[in-house]
This record gives structure tokens, sequence and C-alpha cells, in this order.
């Protein structure tokens, strides 16, 4: 297992695209996966501006980084969602938001999706990670009481709006890792099937696998990357700590803060949490994924200087090379001979 090790820039976009990318070249990091928000990459810029995209390649090359995967989150979490409102506003480009109307901004969200996909070719980038957003999140306590047509128009929503999006991914081959989260149309493993069945099984919409969303809602990691193996087109390292459970402490987060010790759970640092790192990496090596392993750092109790150049350290102590051949093999017949006629 030898892939890439990256570093995801969304927690850094206080920073510039330079700066981000100086950070990580002296920790250690082969690359970056771009966040498409503040300075970072600008996909409109890029379908606007001919010298832009050279400008944000010359930042890699002269830090010795490369890219292998765009993300863009927060957009995507504009395509669906309902309601619209000031959270988005937050997190949408002003090309986005517009004039805040609801179905304008989701129009324009996809817009910004498509051109997503574009830009993504132009770097010679085949995979983009992001979320969808979801029409029925609101409903995920079931009550007051929801029929189970309105959950079955919420993911006819999600294809209808995400099918036109993915004509342009097709077009320019390039895939759409979601990651399976809270909030988006797939967060836990019966609703990736759903979710999956519902866009048509179609190859340009994959997954992005993050186990930190997984272990609070306890949702297996290792057994999601074996049972969505041909759809694991990314992935991001994000560990959870879940606190032992004294009766108080909720898996819902009863609204408090990261950094509030009354919480349930929290984010930590890659390395630091109750993911199974080691049985995660094998399964990953078992389905033969190949692609960039990047670093998603959050931990509301640990400065990001140390985090990050901690975790790419820890990754790469889960990058041991592969067997050539079955270490059974040596207790065979045949294979002692082999050895005995290589010394003569």
């Amino acid at each position: 297992m030898n892939q890439p090790i990256t570093l995801f820039t969304g927690q850094w976009a206080d920073l510039t695209l330079d700066e981000v990318a100086g950070l990580a070249s002296k920790w250690g990091y082969d690359g970056l996966e771009i966040a498409c928000s503040a300075e970072h990459l600008d996909v409109w810029r890029v379908a606007e501006d001919p010298s832009y995209l050279k400008q944000r390649q010359e930042v890699l090359k002269r830090h010795s980084l490369q890219t292998w995967a765009i993300s863009n989150h927060l957009t995507g979490q504009a395509v669906c969602d309902n309601p619209i409102d000031f959270r988005h506003r937050g997190i949408v480009r002003p090309a986005v938001w517009g004039d805040g109307d609801q179905e304008g901004v989701r129009q324009r969200a996809a817009e910004e999706m498509k051109l997503t996909a574009i830009a993504a070719r132009k770097l010679g980038v085949d995979t983009v990670v992001g979320f969808t957003g979801s029409s029925i999140w609101q409903y995920v306590a079931m009550f007051p009481p929801v029929p189970q047509s309105t959950i079955d128009q919420g993911y006819e929503d999600f294809a209808k709006r995400w099918n036109p999006i993915m004509d342009v991914f097709d077009s320019e081959g390039v895939r759409f890792a979601l990651e399976v989260h809270p909030s988006e149309i797939a967060y836990d493993y019966h609703t990736t099937r759903i979710a999956l069945d519902a866009i048509d099984n179609r190859k340009a919409f994959g997954l992005n696998w993050d186990p930190s969303h997984m272990i609070w809602q306890d949702i297996d990691p290792v057994n999601f990357i074996l049972d969505f193996a041909d759809r694991i087109y990314h992935v991001d390292c994000k560990d959870t700590r879940v606190f032992r459970n004294d009766g108080r402490r909720g898996r819902m987060g009863s609204h408090l803060n990261w950094a509030d010790p009354r919480r349930g759970w929290s984010f930590v640092s890659t390395g630091r949490g109750d993911v199974d790192w080691e049985s995660s990496f094998r399964a990953l090596r078992t389905i033969g994924y190949n692609g960039p392993i990047s670093v998603e750092w959050e931990d509301a109790g640990m400065d990001r200087l140390h985090g990050a150049a901690e975790a790419v350290g820890f990754i790469k102590s889960l990058m041991w090379k592969s067997p050539e051949r079955s270490f059974d093999e040596a207790f065979s017949v045949d294979s002692a001979a082999s050895e005995d006629s290589r010394e003569l």
C-alpha cells in the first residue's frame, strides 16, 4: 500500500492555499485535497479566467505537492437542502446565494457542482468529494409522524437534482464521492443503499469513506468498506472518540459545542479516537483501493498545527508493504525444494 497522503484544506480556509501548501509540504504530505472554498479554489474563476488555474497549479508545484481530488462539500449541501436559510448564506459563495431565493440557491448550487467537475478535469483530477444535502434530513426523528411517501419523495428529489449534475461528471470523466454524513441524503448504511438505488447506481456517483461519522452512529466502518467495495472512490481519515456513557451524554450531541466535556462524542485527531484504523486499512487493501489517503483534521481539544503534523506520521505507519506471496507457502515441500535449488 503506497498511496499518496494528502491534507484536506477545508479546515484551513482562513489561510491561503500557499500557506497551507507550505505547512503540508513541511510535514511530509504528498499533496492536498483542495476545497472549493475561500481562496483555495474558486470554480467560477476557473471558468472565467484561463490564467487562474495555472496560478493554483503553480502553488502546488512550488511546494512539491500534487492533487488527486478536490472537494466541494459546502456548495453540494445547498443542492437538495430544505430549508435554505441563514446557515447556507454563511457557507456558499455570493454567486450561489444571489438574492437568497431558496430554489434559486439550489439551482445555482447545482450549476457550481457542474463547474466543479469541469474544473477537476482541467486540473487532471478524476474525483470530486462532497455533500448532496437532503430535503428529508429534517424528518430524521420521524415525529411528528412522517408518511413513507414523503421519504420517497426526498430520494426522488435527490435523483432529480443530482442526475443532471452527474451527466456533466460523466461527460468530463470525473467521479463524485459523497461523504456519508448526517444531514446528507445518505448518512448511514441503509440510507446509502437507498440513495445509490435512487440514482440507478450510476458509476459516476460513489462514496467518500470517512469513518468518523459512522463511529458515533454505531455503523461499522470496516464492513462499510467491504459492502460498498465498488463505490469507495476516496478516503478521508478523521477520527471520533465516544465518551463513557454516564447516563447523561447522548449520541445526538445535546446542542453542545465540540469542546464541551458533556458531549457524548467528539471528533479527535486521526489516530486518537475509536476508529480501528488497522482493520480499516487492511479492508481497503482487500478491495484494491489505490487512491489517495486524505487527512481531514478536526479536534476541538488540540491545536491543528500539532494534530495535522502528527496525523501524517500515523497514516504512514499503516501503509506497510503487502506480501508478494502467502506466508503459508513457505510450509510447502515444493517451496522448500525451490529454495534449496536456488542455493545451489
